[in-house]
């Protein structure tokens, strides 16, 4: 076959265009074709490919330009729920490596492999994220990702001592970028009836290559009704490295509830967005509508991260469930309803953002509120609980040391605020000011006594200081400390200038 100017459409390949024909067989057929003959992929502007409900998926190893095409996926009745429709794939063949230890922020190894890689390692003699509360569970096997360059330096922080690898995985880095540009999806979303436990839906977009980049791409989520099951992210980043995100749209899912490990009903995290062990994670000038609407779950959730940074975006959160290290930064960007959400270590970075959570930031309580290094917050502006009544509470933080996390836990060491406005003039009576903490240890609004520091196994260790420089209030009103006395007189140290 001879294609004009170096791409392969998917008309080549059968594909009608009209939006009632399924065209999921010939779309993989296409990207087959230019997978094995390195070439783009092109789109008709005007078209749009329904992708069936058949357990397919399109492997795209080349550029892709899915320009004002539309596609249409109907999720009422689908032969496997659990099936991508795409994934980014890199065609280089896994390294064979060998890693025997590692220890905490090692910079280099003796292994060398032929191209740089991403690399994931595992000690399954040891779990993490042992989580807490109604969607408790035994915590996941300890690992780490990053990349190995061939000199066998490592980029991405250890986050742990290996004193052995009981699993390794090294996926070659591709040098050329490759690039998925433009397209609008949407999906009918699926009606499926279960009571107890999550069964994620993925017919999605996975991104398993390194040095991807998916541009412009829309994402729309149309027809949920009462019943039906969360979504695992429509773009799904897994494994890989140097990862970006651009001026793409979302849409926030419908909050649906089942019975949780706990026995307890709970809400169902339902995503747009999802990334897991990525190390360099970029989304530049991202957004979604209405981030305010309580009805809808927060856009993205990620795991086991390294290194992120949101740039110019509108999204209703950012949350990293399972850690992140290395630098988290949050620049210039509006996060809606359900806040700005932490675990991990490195450097926290917020500025010139525009933020609607309840917390200013909150370092999730069901993983230890654990953040091991600084804070810091910069010409930022802070809507508390998007307007609504509230008494605000900037960092939200909570762990009683009576549980083992599989790590120990930490406030954040320094926080630096220079410059930020709470707009908290929507205050119940009585109020006296904001909160820079909410109630470290569980005891001012459990009304529990407080836990001697000797029956504390798993000890919260406390933040050191609070630097404190150009933070105004509509209210007027001083911020004080936390409604926790404890935390009040101990030796945390708020400097204001």
């Amino acid at each position: 076959m001879t294609f004009k100017d170096s791409f392969v459409t998917y008309e080549d390949f059968g594909a009608i265009g009209d939006g009632v024909t399924d065209d999921l067989p010939a779309v993989c057929a296409a990207h087959e074709y230019a997978n094995g003959h390195e070439l783009r992929v092109r789109t008709k502007p005007d078209a749009t490919y329904h992708l069936g409900r058949r357990a397919l998926t399109a492997i795209i190893a080349t550029d892709t330009d899915w320009n004002t095409s539309r596609f249409t996926i109907d999720d009422t009745q689908v032969e496997d729920h659990k099936t991508p429709l795409f994934e980014v794939r890199s065609l280089l063949a896994p390294e064979e490596l060998q890693i025997e230890r590692l220890t905490r922020d090692q910079k280099q190894v003796t292994a060398r492999p032929e191209r740089d890689c991403h690399v994931l390692v595992e000690n399954d003699n040891k779990s993490r994220y042992i989580r807490r509360g109604l969607n408790q569970n035994q915590g996941a096997p300890q690992h780490d990702c990053f990349i190995l360059r061939r000199d066998g330096a490592v980029e991405g922080a250890i986050d742990w001592n290996y004193d052995s690898v009981t699993r390794i995985e090294a996926r070659p880095i591709d040098e050329k970028p490759l690039v998925l540009r433009d397209g609008v999806f949407t999906t009918f979303a699926n009606r499926m009836k279960q009571e107890v436990g999550y069964n994620y839906w993925s017919r999605n977009i996975v991104i398993t290559r390194s040095n991807t980049e998916v541009a412009g791409l829309t994402h729309y989520v149309v027809g949920e009704t009462g019943v039906g099951y969360p979504y695992a992210g429509f773009i799904s980043v897994r494994q890989c490295a140097n990862i970006t995100l651009r001026d793409c749209f979302a849409t926030g899912h419908k909050i649906y509830s089942t019975i949780g490990s706990a026995g307890q009903p709970v809400n169902m995290g339902s995503y747009d967005y999802n990334a897991n062990n990525v190390v360099n994670f970029r989304m530049i000038n991202c957004r979604m509508n209405h981030i305010c609407d309580r009805t809808r779950w927060g856009v993205i959730g990620s795991n086991f991260c390294k290194n992120i940074l949101l740039e110019d975006c509108t999204l209703s959160r950012m949350d990293t469930h399972m850690g992140v290290s290395g630098t988290y930064t949050i620049r210039r960007c509006n996060l809606g309803h359900m806040g700005l959400n932490a675990i991990g270590r490195g450097l926290l970075t917020v500025e010139g953002s525009t933020l609607y959570g309840n917390a200013l930031v909150n370092f999730r309580s069901d993983y230890g509120s654990t953040w091991e290094g600084d804070l810091i917050i910069r010409n930022c502006r802070w809507i508390p609980a998007c307007g609504d009544t509230t008494w605000p509470h900037m960092i939200g933080v909570w762990n009683d040391g009576r549980h083992d996390f599989g790590y120990p836990c930490f406030m954040p060491r320094e926080i630096s605020i220079d410059g930020l406005f709470v707009d908290d003039k929507n205050h119940p009576e009585g109020y006296q000011g904001m909160y820079l903490f909410t109630d470290p240890d569980n005891t001012h609004t459990s009304n529990e006594a407080i836990t001697p520091a000797a029956e504390q196994s798993f000890p919260y260790a406390k933040c050191q200081k609070v630097q404190v420089r150009g933070l105004s209030t509509a209210s007027g009103k001083r911020p004080l400390v936390s409604p926790n006395a404890e935390i009040q007189q101990s030796t945390i140290v708020v400097e204001e200038t």
